[in-house]
C-alpha cells in the first residue's frame, strides 16, 4: 500500500507540529477517549494498538485500565511526547498506510480522529483488521460531517476574510472519501470487512480560550492551520479580525469559549 499525494502532504503539514498541537487543539481530541475505549473494550491485559497516538492521551487511559499498550505516531515529536505522557507504553515512530507488526497481533486497535490524516481511510481500516486477532475489537472517531458550530467557527473567519483552499493542497480523491455520517462510517467498517460495525454520534462543548483556540491555525496546526498561514500577513489579520466578531457567539459571561463540536465513533470486530 503506497502512499497517496495527501498523504505526504499531511506528513508535512504536522512536521514539528507537536507543542502547538498540545497546546490547541489536543484537549479538544482528547473527549472521546473514554468512549473509544470502552467500545475498544480495553481492560487490564489487554493487548492494545494505539495509532495516531498524537501526544499520547489515549495510550496513558489505556495504560491506566492496565492495558498492554503499543502506540504509534508518524511525527517524531508526537512520539517523543507519547513516550512522556505514557512511559509504560512501547511507543514507537509507524504510520499508516502499512503498520509494523504481525497479523493477528493485537486484541484491540484504535485510532482517535487518525482516519482524518490518511489519504485511503478503507485500505488504512483493512490495515487495523490485519493486525487486529480475528474476534478482537477496533474502534476509530472521525469528525462529523457538517461540522457542529463551534467546530466551524475557524472556518467562517477564513471564508469572511475571502480565503479560498488552495489548488495545492490535496483533499481525498473521490472514490477513497465516504459520509461523514453515522451510516456512511458505519458502512466503511463493512466494506473494510469489519465484523458487526456500528457507529454512534458524540456531542459536547470544549470550553477554551480565544487565545488558546487561535494558537492552533496560528502556528499552522491542521488543514485550517495551513489555510491560515499561507496567506500574507493582512490577510492573517483580517481572518484574525473575523475570528475574534464571530467568537462573540460562543462566549459566555466568565469570558470562556464554549464550542459545540460533533465526533463520529464507529466500532467493529476483525
Amino acid at each position: 500500500m503506497a502512499e497517496t499525494v495527501f498523504d505526504e502532504s499531511e506528513r508535512r503539514a504536522w512536521a514539528g507540529q507537536a507543542d502547538a498541537y498540545a497546546a490547541s487543539f489536543a484537549k479538544l481530541c482528547a473527549y472521546p477517549v473514554p468512549e473509544l475505549l470502552r467500545v475498544a473494550e480495553v481492560r487490564r491485559g489487554v493487548r492494545l494498538l494505539d495509532v495516531g497516538t498524537g501526544t499520547g492521551t489515549v495510550a496513558a487511559a489505556a495504560c491506566a485500565r492496565g492495558a498492554r499498550v503499543t502506540a504509534v505516531d508518524a511525527e517524531p515529536g508526537m512520539v517523543a511526547r507519547a513516550a512522556q505522557a505514557a512511559p509504560e507504553a512501547d511507543v514507537r515512530l509507524a504510520s499508516l498506510p502499512r503498520l509494523p507488526f504481525a497479523d493477528a497481533e493485537f486484541d484491540a486497535v484504535v485510532g482517535n480522529f487518525v482516519l482524518n490524516h490518511v489519504g485511503r481511510p478503507g485500505e488504512a481500516l483493512r490495515e487495523l483488521r490485519r493486525v487486529t486477532r480475528p474476534g478482537g475489537r477496533i474502534a476509530v472517531t472521525v469528525w462529523a460531517v457538517p461540522p457542529a458550530a463551534g467546530q466551524a467557527l475557524l472556518g467562517r473567519a477564513v471564508q469572511a476574510a475571502g480565503v479560498v483552499r488552495p489548488a495545492d493542497l490535496p483533499t481525498l480523491a473521490p472514490e477513497d472519501d465516504f459520509p461523514r455520517s453515522e451510516q456512511g462510517f458505519a458502512a466503511l467498517l463493512d466494506e473494510a470487512g469489519l465484523l458487526n460495525p456500528a457507529c454512534g454520534t458524540l456531542v459536547w462543548n470544549h470550553r477554551t480560550t480565544r487565545e488558546e483556540w487561535w494558537s492552533g491555525p496560528a502556528a499552522g496546526v491542521a488543514t485550517i492551520g495551513q489555510l491560515v498561514t499561507r496567506q500574507a500577513p493582512a490577510v492573517i489579520a483580517e481572518i484574525k479580525e473575523h475570528f475574534d466578531l464571530l467568537s462573540g457567539e460562543f462566549t459566555g459571561p466568565d469570558d470562556v469559549l464554549v464550542l459545540p463540536h460533533a465526533a463520529l465513533i464507529a466500532h467493529g470486530q476483525a
